[in-house]
């Protein structure tokens, strides 16, 4: 069992951790139409549009209440109201995310009250459903403000399907059984697009909660758009009640799929970590089991699975076989978000790799049971402290200069990387993705190795 640690310093030094209303955002952006709206002050909201400009490199729709001091003190109420009436008559959006700030959950305002106020006033805005989710600042990390808007969009009331044409699915689409995948901030929008196609090969449905594959994926729109132009649609949403299953990837969802449980009576299972041979052959039998169950009640009929995935599998091995040798015994630390954590510290430990120090941001029920003695709840300082003599870092672009005044390999993962491109179609998920990150791994050591040859 993982003991967790937790320096008691006056001030994070270096911080590693991103804020909650951060990832509030980040799983708000994988709605389709949407356009969150942060409460709070301007700088509250640049923040966050930053750091995901920067790390994916596209134009990031997010709005503000613009909170000044005046109105910091006097209440928020009026702002809330002024920005959604400005966004439903600018921006046009399906659905409408409103979060929290530091300076907001500071001051105690009432948001449930402020929108309820809000909808009796505007009675003409009763088709714009609103997201509530409270993220402060000073509590949390991104991987937990990212969880609780997913909870949040689960749950929230979006009325019926329109009574026409095109909102009503055909027979056919009816048929294939619909799977409600709830998609963790471990996930990329390229790593959620090999889930969507995995699941999609057995001829399911696949109903991604939130899906960046759709909208931070980085193409070109015939025009400007000052909303998300793919993701989850509101359709959806309105839609899963008839999902037949319910799979949740990271710990971090387990609450969402409990939810889903608990409102529509939809099975559920959660996937703590979603590469390496073990997870994947869990993943594949999981879907394989949801199909048979629809056609043969009694399992009497073998599982089947597509035999793309055999030969995925067979590549993993090959990839395993290949480059095992160049991670027995390497020391490797790692700063990651709890999840992220987990995953990539048990496929390394699988790999013949040593984790020699592990720092995270926030609690999380995988800390205790991590490949290694300590995890640190802590900061970028603490991981320069811990990682000395590691074969590899890997952590975010903050992580650069700690590499280079150690002189070891950095590996870029979590958010953000900002010196690298790739970030929106990066996939180190499934069988193709855990061979992606073998190969980028091992290709790192066979460097390391030739430049020690040279020197």
């Amino acid at each position: 069992m993982t003991t967790i640690t937790q320096p008691k310093k006056a001030a994070a030094v270096n911080p590693l951790k991103l804020s909650s209303p951060l990832g509030a955002s980040l799983a708000f952006l994988g709605l389709k139409g949407m356009i969150p709206l942060f409460h709070g002050s301007q700088g509250c909201t640049a923040f966050a549009k930053v750091i995901l400009v920067r790390h994916f490199r596209e134009a990031i729709p997010l709005s503000t209440t613009a909170m000044t001091e005046v109105s910091s003190i006097l209440g928020g109420e009026d702002n809330v109201s002024t920005a959604i009436l400005t966004l439903a008559e600018k921006a046009k959006p399906d659905v409408l995310g409103l979060l929290t700030t530091g300076l907001t959950e500071t001051r105690g305002d009432d948001m449930q009250r402020i929108l309820k106020t809000f909808r009796n006033q505007h009675p003409e805005l009763d088709w714009l459903p609103i997201i509530s989710v409270s993220t402060p600042d000073y509590k949390g990390a991104m991987e937990d403000g990212y969880a609780a808007t997913v909870e949040q969009i689960v749950t929230t009331d979006y009325g019926t399907l329109a009574e026409s044409e095109d909102s009503i699915p055909s027979l056919s689409s009816d048929r294939k059984a619909r799977v409600t995948i709830l998609a963790g901030s471990l996930l990329g929008p390229g790593d959620v697009e090999e889930v969507k196609a995995i699941v999609e090969a057995f001829g399911l449905t696949a109903v991604m909660v939130p899906d960046l594959s759709g909208s931070m994926d980085g193409h070109l729109d015939d025009g400007f758009n000052s909303v998300t132009t793919g993701g989850t649609t509101l359709d959806d949403l309105r839609r899963l009640g008839e999902s037949s299953f319910t799979i949740a990837i990271g710990e971090s969802m387990r609450k969402s799929a409990v939810a889903l449980k608990q409102k529509f009576g939809t099975n559920y299972e959660v996937f703590p970590r979603l590469n390496g041979l073990q997870a994947m052959d869990r993943l594949v039998l999981r879907l394989s089991k949801i199909v048979h169950s629809r056609q043969d009640a009694h399992f009497v009929q073998p599982y089947e699975v597509p035999e793309t995935f055999n030969r995925q599998r067979r590549q993993l091995q090959d990839a395993m076989l290949d480059t095992h040798f160049y991670f027995g015994r390497k020391r490797i630390s790692l700063a990651l978000e709890p999840d992220l954590l987990y995953q990539t510290s048990w496929l390394l430990h699988e790999m013949g790799a040593e984790i020699h120090a592990a720092v995270t941001t926030t609690k999380s029920p995988l800390l205790e049971n991590l490949p290694i003695e300590t995890v640190t709840i802590g900061d970028l300082e603490d991981f320069e402290n811990l990682a000395v003599g590691s074969d590899l870092l890997i952590a975010n672009s903050h992580g650069r200069a700690i590499a280079q005044r150690q002189n070891i390999p950095l590996y870029r993962m979590g958010y953000p990387i900002f010196d690298r491109f790739g970030n929106g179609h990066r996939c180190l998920t499934g069988y193709r993705g855990t061979v992606q990150f073998l190969m980028d791994l091992g290709n790192l050591f066979i460097e390391v190795e030739e430049s020690q040859i040279n020197h």
